[in-house]
């Protein structure tokens, strides 16, 4: 579970070429596409790990950013079932505005605690890749926090550099005090990843 008594700060990570490379998921596991309803399971996932006070707050917050563009959500939205067919991860390969522009934006990966340890976000995000490097939609960019710091780990593995100062959508970048705290609470030798990811 993540740790949430670690302060949040605005982070922005920018992927601004896209590498592609064989996706491979762990043996039981298959990737599976937005269809009408599956709001209800995005809105399971993300209330268990804590992102949202109630599976009926994460649910509207999903219709409301998202269902307005239900055709492009079918091919922007994947989950990642186990054997059972049980939804146990997802990411959005979505978009944003920058200075009135738009732009690629990697949105919401997660994955269920005990599906964590079997590269299942690193699948979900080389797939979110994908589908932004099909549509000719890059640089991508990220908004995430210190307490999100395995994922910030696995963005920077994937090619992805922080932002010292840009950023986009309403995000205020905050790298100052959000670097300040990985750095607080990292391994040297994690920490200095992320260093030489600085942009």
């Amino acid at each position: 579970m993540i740790d949430r008594s670690i302060p949040y700060y605005n982070l922005i990570l920018k992927c601004t070429k896209i590498y592609t490379m064989p996706i491979s998921l762990s043996e039981g596991y298959s990737f599976k596409m937005y269809e009408a309803g599956d709001e209800k399971y995005w809105a399971k996932l993300e209330y268990e790990i804590g992102d949202f006070l109630s599976v009926e707050e994460a649910e509207m917050y999903f219709k409301t950013n998202y269902c307005n563009q239900i055709d492009e959500l079918k091919y922007r939205c994947v989950f990642v079932v186990d054997t059972y067919g049980d939804v146990i991860g997802s990411c959005i390969a979505w978009h944003d505005l920058k200075d009135n522009n738009t732009v690629a934006s990697l949105h919401w990966l997660v994955v269920l605690p005990k599906h964590q340890g079997k590269h299942i976000g690193l699948a979900l995000c080389q797939k979110i890749l994908e589908i932004f490097n099909e549509h000719g939609e890059y640089p991508v960019y990220i908004h995430t926090q210190p307490w999100s710091y395995k994922a910030i780990l696995l963005y920077i593995k994937l090619g992805f550099k922080i932002l010292k100062t840009d950023t986009f959508s309403h995000y205020e970048n905050q790298y100052k005090k959000a670097i300040k705290t990985l750095e607080n609470l990292l391994p040297e030798s994690q920490f200095n990843q992320i260093i030489l990811s600085l942009e």
